[in-house]
């Protein structure tokens, strides 16, 4: 991973701590494939898995939240979080899976959807993805500035939403960068959310079971 920031300071190790949580490229939900969601909701009680070939985000601003929602037996959870927020994300290659649980089958369903895979990228504007763990083989920083208030941001750096189901401090730490390219991303999260979510390419399908064989990973 290589990162630069202003004042001639190279951070190598240390920001890879938040800042690749912006894999995120993705996180799409049937709905997305026509275009704006909502940045205002609870998040379910199923995290998702992500995978991208690569994702290039302008104007990142990435900070500490705690979303909240309910369990699939309906009670309360808090998930830690690290937002990665980005005034324009291209993403290629893209997949997004999430497993459901049939308990009275004793089996599980997965759902999988893919897009950017055939030449032209998935395209996000005004992008939020609330990330539980992220994995990068490369992750590349430009003009990245680290420790700073995450409600401090200028020019289109999106700031940290005020939304139900999202708990965040403006005055928290954050890291924020120009341009952010990241290769070979696997991503959980719990939700994503953007302005307008363009996708080329969408398929989707359903399959009984789980793991690397019928996930994204």
């Amino acid at each position: 991973m290589e990162s630069q920031v202003r004042g001639g300071t190279r951070w190598k190790r240390f920001a890879v701590v938040m800042v690749p949580s912006v894999a995120a490229t993705a996180v799409i939900g049937v709905a997305l494939a026509q275009g704006a969601l909502a940045a205002s909701f609870s998040v379910s009680g199923q995290e998702f898995k992500v995978r991208a070939g690569k994702l290039v985000g302008y104007d990142m601003n990435q900070y500490g939240a705690i979303d909240s929602g309910k369990s699939l037996e309906g009670k309360d959870e808090a998930h830690p979080v690290s937002v990665s927020a980005f005034s324009r994300a291209n993403i290629t290659d893209m997949c997004q899976s999430v497993v459901t649980p049939v308990p009275f089958l004793n089996k599980s369903v997965t759902l999988k959807l893919t897009a950017g895979d055939k030449g032209t990228d998935v395209v996000a504007d005004n992008i939020y993805i609330d990330v539980a763990q992220l994995d990068s083989a490369e992750a590349v920083f430009e003009d990245i500035n680290i420790g700073v208030p995450a409600g401090t941001t200028s020019g289109k750096t999106p700031k940290p939403k005020i939304a139900d189901g999202e708990k965040s401090n403006p005055f928290g730490f954050a890291q924020q960068a120009d341009k952010a390219t990241l290769t070979d991303v696997k991503q959980t999260a719990w939700a994503t959310t953007a302005g307008t979510f363009k996708l080329s390419g969408l398929h989707m399908e359903l399959n009984w079971g789980s793991g690397s064989k019928v996930e994204c990973y």
